[in-house]
């Protein structure tokens, strides 16, 4: 299955079943799995898009050696290898494979998906 939701709840504007062919600048992601070990578990924001890679703004961690003023860093991520995990604005969680979003995010609106 390539889109699966964590949550019942459903809301208006993007949704489980629209999130592929929705903008996805401005969602919290979280990497499910990548090819890349480094890159699971990365969360953050998606600060921008392009055809084969999201870029996520990551907050650094708390922890002994984390300052409070320290900037976020910004991460690209392949979305053809990864599976991500998006965050909608009505708080259902959506996990979705990468290789649904490759392509330019304004093609993926045309874009005739299979039903999942």
């Amino acid at each position: 299955m390539s889109i699966s939701m964590c949550a019942e709840k459903r809301g208006s504007g993007i949704t489980p079943e629209n999130v592929v062919r929705h903008e996805l600048i401005g969602l919290k992601v979280k990497v499910a799995d990548s090819t890349d070990p480094a890159l699971r578990g990365v969360s953050g924001t998606v600060v921008d898009e392009s055809y084969n890679m999201l870029v996520v703004e990551c907050r650094p961690t708390a922890g002994k050696r984390a300052k409070k003023t320290a900037k976020p860093k910004e991460k690209a991520i392949s979305k053809r290898n990864s599976i991500f995990i998006f965050a909608l604005p009505n708080r259902v969680k959506v996990k979705i494979e990468g290789r649904l979003l490759v392509g330019r995010p304004e093609d993926r609106i045309k874009k005739k998906f299979d039903r999942w």
